[in-house]
């Protein structure tokens, strides 16, 4: 999992007026929860743009008055209108508890239904997968090259070491579909 450095301040007050006061000074109140303490504190919005746009999942390396701390973000809440960031939430990790997150899907080689004419569609863009955050890689990687035309690749046909899927089984990861000029040519033969 990569990292990400991010460095806030302490918020001593936690209302509407003081939350209302540090969004205009182009901050972003932030929660940290887990391991037994809650933190409310303050970024700005620059330092944390980069995080946050981007389909990486990081370990955060938070520094809040000078004490550090290893998290993830656990949600991030959105203005409706402006879709300005209004509020980032944190998870404290351990070494020895089991975390859940969502991983980009990386769809790796040729499929063979595509050297037949099919046309690959990558259904699911993330995965929600659960372990240590040591065990937990950059991205999930999907090797198609031998998936055939009409067929499809399943969540239950997914396995990484040390890490469960949370996703449904069923659910469709990539297939390739049947193009009419592959079905008019299987049916020419």
């Amino acid at each position: 999992m990569r990292t990400y450095e991010l460095k806030g301040v302490k918020r001593a007050d936690v209302g509407k007026k003081a939350t209302k006061a540090v969004r205009k000074a182009q901050g972003v109140p932030c929660a940290l929860y887990g391991n037994g303490e809650n933190i409310n504190f303050c970024v700005t919005a620059a330092d944390v743009r980069k995080l946050i746009y981007t389909p990486n999942v990081y370990l955060v390396l938070l520094e809040v008055d000078g004490k550090s701390y290893k998290a993830i973000i656990k949600e991030l809440q959105f203005a409706p209108v402006s879709e300005r960031l209004l509020h980032i939430d944190f998870l404290a990790v351990a070494e020895d508890k089991p975390v859940t997150v969502k991983l980009p899907v990386k769809l790796e080689g040729l499929a063979e239904g595509v050297r037949a004419g099919g046309k690959l569609s990558q259904e699911m863009r993330l995965l929600k997968v659960k372990g240590l955050y040591t065990d937990i890689p950059n991205e999930i990687v999907v090797d198609v090259t031998n998936l055939g035309l009409g067929k499809r690749i399943q969540v239950a046909d997914l396995s990484i070491d040390k890490l469960t899927f949370e996703d449904s089984k069923d659910a469709m990861v990539a297939r390739v579909k049947m193009t009419r000029a592959a079905a008019a040519a299987a049916a020419a033969n």
